[in-house]
């Protein structure tokens, strides 16, 4: 890996991770469609699920007295019975299509999530267990669970200190299942991934993201992090969408 793609890598998982911790979503929004430019759709999805695992970990351990553990353990078992099928369909789609997936997975989802006028409210354990299942899904395929947990979050009228913090091990666990299952179907195989040292860098870089994050919390409003995520977020998946486009011709 060359020295700049490391940056560029390490600058968008540092943004993605202080928007995490600043809104509870952003990780994925973020680094997907960057990561999926530089490394590649698969390597870079791949990684992508590598960061969340970590920033969710760690930013769960200081909102863990807000976590709904009862809808997290609906989430749990729909999440991987969504990854599956989304690891087998990484395995097979070549990388013009993955970029394009990927891209179109992370502009659609934006539309959806913040273009959508107000939604009905339904409580159900059915619209829990579905949420949980494309949040897997779309986790594993694009690394973008977000949008699906904020619709169903919408809709659930869930109250959002809880939900950010929720999001926190939902986002480890789907990175965890989203890494297993494509590793045990061949999406991703071990000699594909990163050089081992790329990991830790990872692992600091989310660390400072989340104290940026933490320091900027009482000085940047949620609507200007939201903001943010939006423009890069689409930005990025706007341009993986033309890069599958023009691989493809």
């Amino acid at each position: 890996m060359t020295l700049g793609l490391v940056l560029a890598a390490v600058a968008a998982i540092l943004v993605g991770s202080t928007l995490q911790r600043l809104s509870g979503t952003g990780v994925g929004l973020v680094v997907a469609p960057v990561l999926a430019l530089l490394m590649g759709p698969a390597l870079g999805v791949f990684v992508t699920n590598s960061t969340t695992v970590v920033s969710g970990f760690l930013i769960m351990l200081a909102v863990i007295r807000e976590v709904d553990w009862k809808r997290y353990l609906l989430f749990l078992p729909m999440a991987l019975l969504g990854a599956v099928p989304a690891a087998f369909m990484v395995r097979e789609l070549d990388a013009a299509w993955l970029n394009i997936v990927i891209g179109a997975v992370v502009l659609v989802a934006l539309a959806l999530t913040f273009g959508t006028p107000s939604v009905p409210r339904i409580r159900s354990r059915f619209l829990t267990a579905a949420a949980g299942a494309v949040g897997g899904f779309l986790n594993t395929s694009a690394g973008v669970a977000a949008p699906a947990m904020v619709m169903y979050s919408r809709f659930a009228r869930w109250d959002q200190r809880s939900f950010a913090a929720t999001m926190q091990p939902t986002f480890m666990t789907m990175g965890i299942f989203s890494v297993a299952t494509k590793l045990a179907v061949g999406a991703t195989t071990f000699d594909q991934l990163p050089p081992w040292w790329l990991f830790p860098i990872i692992v600091v870089t989310v660390v400072v993201g989340i104290r940026l994050g933490a320091w900027l919390a009482g000085k940047v409003s949620l609507g200007t992090a939201r903001t943010v995520a939006i423009t890069l977020a689409g930005l990025g998946g706007a341009v993986a969408v033309v890069r599958g486009v023009l691989m493809l011709t």
